[in-house]
């Protein structure tokens, strides 16, 4: 079902100044791409609601004064309900806009008739697009690295399906390789440990406390084996252990997934041969010192790689290109990755094999979104380990101490690639300085007001909003008005922190709002009117909230 269409102010006064541009300038017209006007927002919301600076950009190409042309264009504007008045020119040349209160104020009836659906678009319609996020070793617990990702790539997810993309969300398990024998390795030591061995534990192996606690496991449900002798099944059972372990705290962060593909298929299905085989065949590689070569220097990357190695065994990145083939050879003309910036080598020479396989696969793709490292803070102290992890802070530490919602805001309210410090004690308070408290605050003060009210919210999508007259509440529309384009800004990015950044901003207007002016007042046209802009703007929370994956409380 498509979207309720947005009365958008925006587009329809771009529109009108078009209009009045090719009547002021007909010759305009004869081009084979027509100058578009465009509108922007001012810095300064005291110069208007919108701004045009078209007549600088057009100054050479009409041989005139950038000021005689927004005069023109000015002049030429027709009749509309739109604007308030004519539209002030500025400086050398900005054309100043004021839209007309009636215009300011349908989008308090657009976000009543579309209600959850309110900001959704169609930027996408209906193309697919795979996200890949999280994708943990099954070595060990998530730690607060995995949080973030997962956090990020979720909103991604949420934010491309609000814009009409078919979204498919993809956990790549790495379960093959050094890391997956060392850890039945680990899990076998803490066994023949509990049987009495004085084994010496592997160098490279798992410390914490889960590697003892699957050992007991494994022990428990397979006696015959309490020393653990059959490392095949001492390292399947920790994998799956591990795996199982990973989808609950998942499930308790809310973030769910549609495809779990395993590294180890790849092997299983002959798809890292394969590709090997076809990069060899289309002529990209070269053998040197015993091992192969991808000249991926030929696509961008800063020196050739090694795809496999003298012994035989492949380098990291060969199945990740035979992965990435997989999505392209599902169907995903677009693919999104996430992961943490410790991953950016890999980068170049990943998209370098795409390019050498000549699939037809874009030079671009995957895209990728990095995310930086968390540190945890609790009293002013870094908090490096958890008991369990042994040598890390796990997910699950931080939605039990301070909860599902401000975990995932917290996760997503900085930009991805920024190092973000995680406040514990912040994310608990209950204070205007936790940013998900402040914001989750702003609907449940509504909320208040309507209980105090009493009367029919649904009454309400009639209510005369003429009285709406103040700055504050000329605030609060505008920021109801930018929703949308903020959801398709955040999409086009990849920058999920600015749905947080925007919410923020809303909710800091609400509350000045709340603070200046008196709600349940005696005149009754004011009092419905002011009552039906605050139930939009708790709609508006209530969306934003949504595609962080964060709850709108109605009582805090």
């Amino acid at each position: 079902m498509p979207p309720v269409a947005f009365i958008d102010n925006k587009r329809a006064v771009a529109a009108l100044f078009q209009e009045a541009l090719l009547s002021a300038y007909p010759v305009l017209r004869k081009d084979d791409a027509p100058f578009v006007i465009e509108v922007d927002k001012p810095k300064n919301p005291d110069h208007g609601h919108f701004a045009v600076n078209s007549a600088l950009q057009l100054a050479k190409k009409l041989g005139a004064r950038p000021r005689d042309i927004a005069e023109a264009i000015v002049g030429a504007l027709p009749k509309s309900d739109l604007l308030a008045g004519k539209p002030e020119i500025a400086g050398p040349g900005f054309i100043n806009i004021r839209l007309a209160p009636a215009a300011e104020t349908r989008v308090v009836e657009s976000v009543f008739a579309a209600g959850d659906e309110f900001g959704l678009g169609t930027e996408g319609a209906g193309r697919k697009v795979m996200v890949e996020f999280v994708s943990a070793n099954p070595t060990g617990p998530l730690h607060v690295g995995h949080g973030r990702g997962a956090a990020t790539g979720d909103t991604l997810a949420r934010l491309l399906r609000a814009q009409g993309w078919d979204v498919s969300r993809e956990f790549y398990y790495n379960d093959a390789g050094a890391q997956i024998n060392n850890l039945g390795l680990s899990v076998q030591a803490r066994l023949r440990e509990k049987a009495g061995d004085d084994a010496p534990f592997p160098e490279d192996g798992y410390r914490g406390q889960y590697i003892v606690e699957i050992a007991e496991r494994y022990a428990t449900e397979h006696p015959e084996d309490s020393r653990g002798e059959e490392i095949a099944a001492v390292q399947a059972f920790a994998v799956a252990a591990l795996r199982h372990e990973q989808d609950l705290d998942l499930k308790a962060f809310d973030v769910q997934f549609d495809v779990y593909y395993l590294e180890s298929s790849l092997y299983t299905d002959g798809l890292v041969e394969k590709t090997v085989s076809h990069l060899v065949a289309m002529g990209h590689t070269y053998e040197k010192d015993g091992a192969l070569w991808l000249r991926t220097t030929d696509y961008g990357d800063d020196k050739d790689r090694v795809m496999r190695k003298s012994d035989g065994t492949f380098t990291y990145f060969v199945p990740d290109v035979a992965y990435h083939v997989t999505k392209w050879q599902r169907g995903f003309g677009r693919a999104i990755t996430e992961l943490g910036a410790d991953h950016h080598g890999s980068l170049a020479r990943v998209r370098a094999g795409l390019q050498a396989m000549e699939m037809g696969v874009p030079a671009g793709y995957p895209d990728y979104v990095l995310h930086q490292m968390v540190t945890v803070m609790r009293g002013g102290e870094e908090v490096k380990i958890s008991k369990r992890a042994g040598s890390y802070v796990t997910l699950r530490d931080l939605i039990d101490e301070v909860g599902r919602d401000a975990t995932r805001y917290f996760f997503v309210m900085r930009k991805s690639d920024s190092q973000l410090t995680f406040d514990i004690d912040l994310a608990k308070s209950r204070s205007e300085d936790n940013p998900v408290y402040y914001v989750q605050y702003a609907h449940a003060r509504i909320c208040s007001v309507l209980a105090q009210w009493g009367g029919d919210v649904t009454a309400l999508r009639s209510a005369d909003l003429a009285p709406l007259t103040s700055k504050y509440e000329s605030d609060l529309l505008r920021s109801l008005a930018d929703f949308p384009d903020v959801l398709v800004a955040a999409a086009r990015e990849l920058a999920p922190h600015l749905v947080c950044v925007y919410l923020a901003e809303l909710a800091a207007k609400l509350h000045s709002y709340y603070n200046a002016e008196k709600f349940l007042v005696e005149d009754e046209n004011l009092k419905l009117a002011r009552l039906a802009l605050i139930l939009a703007t708790r709609q508006v929370l209530r969306n934003g909230l949504a595609v962080v994956g964060v709850s709108a409380p109605e009582k805090m």
